[in-house]
């Protein structure tokens, strides 16, 4: 029996998929628990139309991607912190350091979760670091530490 899956069912599909289930476990487990509908003519045809608004907002949200991808390329922000010999910082920069300093020095929101340091940057000088954007999309900040 094909139904259109409401919800993601771990080993049948993702939402808004098309798939083949028994008809047993359609009538008996997907239907009462509302995580899928029967792929009539006209479920299929509400399917596909919001199947074509879902692939036309995604590229909008691609397309929106890029640009800030783009705009983070060519910004660079600096941090100030306090250095011992060396150039060693007492402390450290972490992703939510830099989360901030994009707030207030370039205006643009970017989640601390998405900015990927591998350890904290501990030491003076410029440092590139790596940010996720979209699915599929990331951009490259250069953040300079310096001495305060």
């Amino acid at each position: 029996m094909k139904v259109i899956l409401l919800e993601d069912v771990k080993g049948v599909g993702k939402r808004g998929d098309l798939v083949n289930a028994k008809t047993g476990y359609a009538r008996n487990f997907l239907f009462p628990r509302e995580l899928a509908i029967e792929a009539t003519p006209k479920n299929r045809k509400e399917w596909k139309k919001r199947r074509k608004l879902e692939e036309a907002r995604r590229e909008e949200e691609l397309e929106q991607a890029t640009k800030l991808k783009e705009r983070i390329e060519s910004l660079s922000v600096e941090l100030k912190g306090k250095a011992g010999e060396g150039g060693r910082l007492f402390g450290s920069i972490t992703s939510s350091d830099i989360s901030k300093a994009l707030m207030e020095q370039h205006d643009i929101e970017i989640d601390r979760r998405k900015i990927e340091l591998k350890d904290s940057i501990k030491s003076i000088g410029e440092t590139e670091v790596e940010i996720r954007v979209y699915q599929g999309v990331s951009a490259v900040l250069k953040v300079k530490i310096v001495e305060e």
